[in-house]
């Protein structure tokens, strides 16, 4: 499989990307230029400390901020409905997202959605949604999903037991504040968890029927610097050297998701969120060595790529180096102590053709995997992870 110089690929960049010591502070800056006077905040009550400094800012400037952190978990269609009518009542002209994806995925909705010219129900897909209503900034505290450069959100539909995801142009956010900072806090399990999530984001950019030069660089980068820092930010919270590291690389796997997005680990991944409410880095990573394994023999230069920016001693056997980088990957998450089989979470074996019949609705993903997987096949991945 190589990378397709001649396909037209797109990108929908943030309007201001900020990064650096600080950068939270800036996002109060620019509302007070645009003459913001109700700010609309979605955080989670983990990340309700990190919002003072940004809140106090705002307020010190006249500016009103409405605090919505009623999020317990990846966030729900019904959660987001309820956030609907405050956003609404409060009459915003902005709307930030503080906190991990979840926060953020659904202060973009809302901005979206805040008019009323469309429903969630109209936009669920791709390329639904037709515009944004009101100014949006993302804020990330996490390094995992990179959702504040992305044109994607996630939502759980509770009666389907499935995670949903819009994608479209218009939730590319007007302007993201990357603090690493705002990073320090993570606890060790979660540092781990979004960590494995943004290095799938980049290992599935790149090894993806989709794959595009313009995207291989950031996704070979993002692996490259997560690789080498992940353990080091799990082991020290403090090290801020390696918390700026994770944020890039989180960043670089976010920029890889609009122009090629991801594939089947990300695809089987759902039905473990949705149903089994797994958190979606743990997930991925419970996944991960299983599908690069199913789709090896179909793009093995790709996978010997990613084993040598996994920082593997490469020998030019393409199918040996990305058997070692398989390797290297379950190392990590054995070493930033993420549990390695889906019964270690309670799933019992009977729940796998169910999972797999849902797995086989994401096919906005799964026809972005290297080997088009049929059902047995996902049934089997599931078993060697079980």
């Amino acid at each position: 499989m190589e990378s397709g110089e001649q396909r037209l690929v797109t990108f929908y960049n943030v309007g201001s990307l900020n990064f650096g010591p600080g950068a939270v502070l800036k996002c109060a800056d620019d509302l007070q230029e645009r003459g913001a006077k109700s700010v609309f905040l979605v955080t989670t009550k983990p990340t309700l400390g990190l919002c003072a400094p940004l809140i106090e800012a705002l307020e010190a400037q006249g500016c009103a901020v409405t605090v919505w952190h009623d999020l317990v978990g990846e966030p729900t269609i019904r959660e987001f409905e309820a956030a609907l009518a405050q956003v609404r009542g409060c009459k915003a002209d902005a709307v930030i997202g503080l906190g991990g994806g979840s926060a953020m995925d659904v202060a973009k909705l809302l901005a979206a959605l805040a008019d009323g010219a469309q429903s969630i129900d109209d936009v669920i897909g791709v390329d639904k949604l037709k515009a944004r209503a009101i100014w949006l900034a993302c804020v990330p505290t996490t390094a995992g999903t990179g959702s504040e450069v992305t044109p994607i959100a996630i939502l759980a539909d509770e009666d389907a037991d499935l995670k949903k995801g819009v994608v479209s142009r218009w939730l590319v956010p007007d302007a993201a504040y990357l603090d690493p900072v705002l990073t320090v806090s993570m606890p060790p399990a979660v540092t781990a968890a979004t960590g494995i999530d943004a290095l799938t984001h980049c290992i599935e950019a790149y090894a993806n029927r989709f794959a595009h030069p313009m995207v291989d660089q950031y996704a070979l980068e993002g692996i490259r610097l997560i690789a080498a820092n992940l353990e080091r930010a799990v082991q020290d919270g403090a090290d801020l050297a390696a918390r700026a590291a994770m944020l890039r690389g989180s960043l670089y796997g976010g920029i890889c998701l609009g122009p090629v997005n991801t594939a089947a680990v990300h695809a089987l991944a759902y039905p473990l969120g949705g149903e089994f409410h797994i958190a979606h880095g743990v997930a991925n990573s419970l996944l991960l060595p299983h599908v690069l394994l199913a789709n090896l023999d179909h793009a093995p230069e790709r996978y010997a790529a990613v084993a040598r920016a996994l920082g593997v001693d490469c020998t030019g056997d393409h199918r040996a180096d990305a058997l070692k980088g398989i390797d290297r990957i379950v190392d990590l998450s054995i070493k930033c102590g993420i549990k390695r089989r889906l019964s270690d979470f309670g799933i019992a074996r009977d729940a796998i053709p169910r999972m797999a019949s849902a797995a086989m609705t994401v096919t906005r993903l799964l026809e972005r995997n290297p080997r088009i997987l049929t059902e047995e096949d996902v049934v089997s991945i599931y078993e060697a992870a079980w």
